[in-house]
C-alpha cells in the first residue's frame, strides 16, 4: 500500500494500492519533490469518473508506468470534490497551457517543485491513440526535458503562473464581503434558473449543492422567496427525475437532457 491508504477521501484510498508512490496533496510531498529536484506529477479526479478509472487501470496499475512515475517524479493524486480549489487553478492553468482547449478529468498536469505548471493535459492511453501520445512516452519526454530543458520548462512555468495570477486578480487588490455580493450571486443564479425542469443552464445538467446553498442563504438572510422557490423545484425534478437512484438512493453526477 501507499501513502494514500490512511486518506478520509474514498476516490484517494482507492488508488492505495496502486504501485505508483502516491502522496496526498501536502508539505510531504511538495518537500520531497523540492529534495530530490524532480517535477510533480499532479493527478486530479473523482469517484464518479469514467476515464479517471479507465487511466487508473492502464497506467496506475500497470507496474512498468509505476516504475517511470516512481524514478522520475513525485506523483500527487488529488480528489476534486474534497479540494476544488486546486482542481479550479490546475484546470485554469490547463486552459492556458492548451490554449482554451476543453478541459476534463482525470487532469493531468506537471509542475516544477515550486508548483509552476509546465504541461497538462487530461486522460493519456497506454498506447499511441485517439490523437494523444502513450502516457508512458510523455513520461519520458517530460522526464527527458526536465534534464535537458529546465530552463525553457521554467520560463513556461512563470509565463502560466503570471497567467494565473492575472485571472484570479485582475487588478490586484482585495474585495470586501459585503451582502451585495451575495445579492448579485443569487441573482445570476435565478437567471440561469431553468423554471420548468428545475436545475440551472442547458444540457448537460449538473447538480451542484453549493449553487442551492448560496441561493437558501439569500432566503434566509433578504427572505427571497424566488431563491427558495428555485431550490425546492430543482431538488423535486431532481428526486422524481431519472438522475435519482430508486434502488440504492443518490444521485448520479449530471444528466445529459435538460431534464
Amino acid at each position: 500500500m501507499n501513502r494514500l491508504s490512511a486518506e478520509s477521501s474514498l476516490y484517494l484510498r482507492q488508488h492505495a494500492n496502486n504501485p505508483v508512490d502516491w502522496y496526498p496533496w501536502g508539505p510531504e510531498a511538495l518537500a520531497r519533490a523540492k529534495e530530490l529536484d524532480r517535477p510533480i506529477f499532479l493527478s486530479v479526479g473523482y469517484s464518479a469518473c469514467h476515464w479517471c478509472h479507465v487511466m487508473e487501470h492502464e497506467s496506475f496499475e500497470d507496474e512498468s508506468t509505476a516504475k517511470i512515475l516512481n524514478e522520475h517524479f513525485v506523483s500527487i493524486k488529488v480528489d476534486r470534490e474534497e479540494r476544488p480549489d486546486l482542481d479550479q487553478i490546475y484546470m485554469t492553468a490547463h486552459h492556458l497551457l492548451n490554449r482554451g482547449e476543453g478541459g476534463g478529468w482525470p487532469l493531468s498536469v506537471f509542475l516544477t517543485p515550486e508548483l509552476t505548471p509546465f504541461y497538462a493535459g487530461t486522460y493519456f492511453p497506454p498506447t499511441d491513440k485517439y490523437g494523444r501520445p502513450s502516457f508512458k512516452r510523455l513520461l519520458a519526454s517530460v522526464a527527458e526535458a526536465w534534464k535537458g530543458k529546465r530552463e525553457q520548462l521554467g520560463e513556461v512555468g512563470r509565463q502560466v503562473a503570471e497567467a494565473l495570477r492575472a485571472t484570479g486578480n485582475p487588478d490586484g487588490a482585495g474585495g470586501e464581503l459585503t451582502p451585495a455580493i451575495q445579492e448579485n450571486a443569487a441573482r445570476m443564479l435565478r437567471r440561469a434558473f431553468d423554471p420548468q425542469h428545475g436545475g440551472f443552464g442547458h444540457a448537460p445538467k449538473f447538480p451542484h449543492p453549493m449553487e442551492l446553498r448560496v441561493l437558501l442563504r439569500a432566503h434566509a438572510r433578504f427572505n427571497d422567496g424566488s431563491a427558495l422557490h428555485a431550490v425546492r423545484l430543482t431538488l423535486e425534478k431532481m428526486a422524481r427525475g431519472g438522475m435519482y437512484d430508486q434502488v440504492g438512493g443518490g444521485f448520479t453526477r449530471y444528466s445529459v437532457d435538460e431534464r
